[in-house]
């Protein structure tokens, strides 16, 4: 086959031929004009020629001299218009952080005070620091870093006490912190490699297709309405304003048989208002035929296992077979049971079918795109592991199913810890029944979206299980599982996974690290550092692998985390007063409103199939603007400084500028990269931010 001519080029070869032609034809004339012999004879001198060429290669040097000046001229413009640039967003944002700063520090209220021990001990420590650098500077300044004085020699008395200070440093004090820095290398060591195994197991989960199989469809067509379980549903709340409607709505258009299954509204409230809410929430779906009460403690003891243990104590309960939990802010999709109650069927040891968490806000700033890596490692690769391999973990209170015999059988809800939902599956667990975990079927629900929020959630997860590692510790060693699961009961659920992790983060990253800048014989090595926790951090991001770009932030607040979480831990193990305390986690209701108007829709055909009409007040547009009135009507919020997260990171800062003295370079990026966290943290700005 002949190829296609290229018409473009002919014509522009025929241009330019032309063109040729022309300027040929043009010189020629101007020869003649001239009245030039046809042949002249030239004597060319070779000294002057080369002069020519010489006069040629200079023009044509300078001309490329200066043009080469020119550009790098419009180069340096150009980058110095870069810099100016980036000077002036950072002098921007230095301007922001300083007058946030001010605002919230002149704020009182803002700054209230922290009698906790922990507290006065970071306190007493900057001041040591801040003392050491100001010694450690004028040692600089004299020379003594390069050459350390003699006490031998005659000198002032500021050398003599310096040539003290390193006598008495590498004598006395580098050798303890140089055991505890080993010790907390091990325990980093074992803790990475139990990560790593969570890891391989989850491939291996993946690679293999390994997944729960339930034994029945309840979708399938056939089935009479006695096939159906019995199932109770819980809403366990507590002054839960913003959030109430959309769970409640959720719950109430489950996909299941209405007369096999009760709905309860377990309102723990103690404003008015909030009650009268929620009450005719549940009046509302009432009138739509669903089967729904509404409960009030009048004596609101044990908070939250105290709420589920009342309605337990129902004598209606006796008729249903299992039970659903899913507190206020969760919104189970229709199918939600017929997706977990099959699992029961013909497995009669099995305990808890436990969904898995999805988000509604991750995206919502910072805090919540890395509260979504961690909570996607938990239950990616924990509790999918877990359940798989041991038919164990900790149930998350809420989103999952429960075999009513199993509770019973267990000894109910208890109210002695904050945690009750590790506590029932602990105690589950040593009478021998099983769980299993649904990595595929997920139930919306919050993320706290301030720090303030975030902390007291995170202080009541990790003092809670301490609570309960002293309370049924020997329950453990006595029961009648086999040793392997008391051994993984014990060392890898309570001890490596709730107290290890927190007190060797918050040891050896806030404590150890800078006092190795002060006291440089005792070292810490750069893999210990850096390396192994950039391994962690990146598998930790693989079960969400959109957060990648925030693999370093991811880094530096789990360090930050982690002084709340090592005081909590110390709380709840020597029975600090505030490890009893529960404050229920502000949610902000985000999905609130376009959930009122799908939930209008799925409750069509309802009231219609029960011939029941709406009055008035029970509009959706009436019910919407309710919700805002509650939310217009409740607390001022504030961002507020966070005093411990502001001296560590000034103690982080000052080891970051007594290691640049020394030259360490990861040492001085890390320092100072984990100490600009802890202020971002402390001045609470990396979550919801009050204008």
């Amino acid at each position: 086959m002949s190829r296609t001519p290229n018409y473009e080029f002919q014509e522009w070869w025929n241009k330019q031929r032309e063109k040729n032609h022309l300027s040929l034809l043009d010189d020629a004339k101007l020869d003649h004009s001239h009245s030039a012999p046809p042949f002249t004879a030239l004597d060319v001198d070779p000294s002057s020629a080369a002069e020519d060429a010489d006069t040629d290669a200079d023009r044509s040097f300078k001309k490329e001299r200066s043009r080469s000046a020119r550009q790098l001229s419009w180069v340096c413009l150009l980058k110095f218009q870069q810099l100016a640039a980036s000077l002036g967003w950072l002098s921007s944002g230095l301007l922001f952080l300083v007058r946030t700063a001010n605002r919230r520090i002149a704020d009182s209220a803002s700054f209230r005070g922290d009698s906790s021990r922990l507290y006065r001990a970071i306190r007493v420590f900057l001041i040591v620091v801040i003392v050491l650098l100001g010694f450690e500077l004028v040692a600089y300044f004299k020379g003594w870093h390069f050459s350390p004085p003699d006490p031998s020699d005659v000198l002032g008395m500021l050398g003599v006490v310096y040539a003290a200070w390193l006598d008495a440093r590498a004598s006395y004090l580098a050798p303890p912190l140089q055991s505890l820095a080993n010790l907390c290398t091990v325990l980093f060591i074992v803790q990475s490699v139990d990560r790593v195994v969570l890891i391989l197991g989850c491939f291996w989960i993946k690679f293999r297709r390994l997944k729960p199989v339930a034994s029945v469809d309840y979708d399938g067509a056939g089935q009479s309405v006695e096939d159906f379980p019995m199932v109770l549903v819980q809403i366990p709340m507590c002054n839960e304003r913003e959030v109430y409607q959309q769970s409640i709505g959720a719950v109430c258009i489950l996909d299941w048989p209405k007369e096999r299954m009760l709905v309860q509204v377990l309102d723990d409230s103690d404003e008015v208002d909030i009650q009268q809410l929620i009450k005719a929430e549940v009046h509302k779906w009432q009138q739509r035929g669903v089967r729904i009460i509404y409960r009030h403690r009048l004596i609101r003891t044990g908070y939250k296992a105290g709420n589920l243990k009342s309605a337990m104590n129902c004598d209606y309960v006796k008729d249903y077979e299992f039970v659903a939990i899913f507190d206020a802010d969760f919104q189970p999709t229709p199918d939600f049971l017929k997706k977990t109650v099959p699992y029961f069927k013909g497995k009669d040891d099995l305990a808890l079918v436990q969904a898995r968490w999805a988000f509604v806000n991750k995206d919502e700033n910072l805090l919540t795109r890395l509260q979504n890596i961690n909570l996607s490692f938990h239950f990616e690769v924990e509790q999918q592991v877990n359940g798989i391999f041991i038919n164990f973990f900790g149930f998350n209170g809420t989103a999952g199913v429960w075999r009513i015999k199993a509770l019973e059988e267990s000894g109910g809800w208890l109210e002695r810890t904050t945690v009750e939902d590790m506590d029932i599956a602990v105690r589950a667990h040593l009478c021998g029944w099983k769980f299993i975990f649904l990595n595929d079927v997920k139930c919306l629900c919050e993320l706290p979206e301030t720090y303030e929020a975030y902390k007291k959630q995170q202080h009541r997860w990790h003092s809670g299980p301490m609570q309960l590692f002293r309370l049924c510790f020997l329950d453990v060693l006595r029961s009648k599982v086999s040793w392997a699961k008391k051994v993984n009961l014990i060392f890898l659920f309570f001890l490596l996974r709730k107290l290890i992790l927190p007190f060797y983060s918050f040891t050896l990253f806030c404590i150890i690290l800078p006092l190795t800048m002060f006291l440089p014989e005792a070292e810490l090595p750069a893999w210990v550092v850096c390396y192994i926790p950039g391994i962690m951090s990146i598998l930790s991001v693989l079960p969400a692998p959109r957060s990648f770009p925030f693999i370093v932030p991811y880094l530096l607040f789990e360090n930050t985390m982690s002084v709340t979480k090592f005081n909590a831990m110390i709380s709840g193990l020597f029975r600090f007063g505030s490890s009893y305390e529960w404050v229920v986690t502000k949610k902000l209701g985000r999905s609130s409103e376009t959930d009122l108007v799908a939930f209008e829709k799925e409750a069509e055909p309802l009231m219609r199939s029960t011939s029941l009409h709406r009055s008035s007040s029970d509009s959706g547009i009436e019910e919407l603007s309710k919700l805002e009135l509650s939310k217009k009507t409740g607390k001022t919020k504030r961002n507020r400084l966070f005093r411990k997260e502001l001296y560590l990171a000034f103690i982080l800062l000052t080891a970051s500028v007594r290691s640049l003295l020394s030259a360490q370079g990861i040492h001085f990026y890390f320092l100072l990269f984990q100490g600009i966290s802890f202020l971002v943290v402390g001045l609470d700005l990396i979550g919801e931010q009050v204008s």
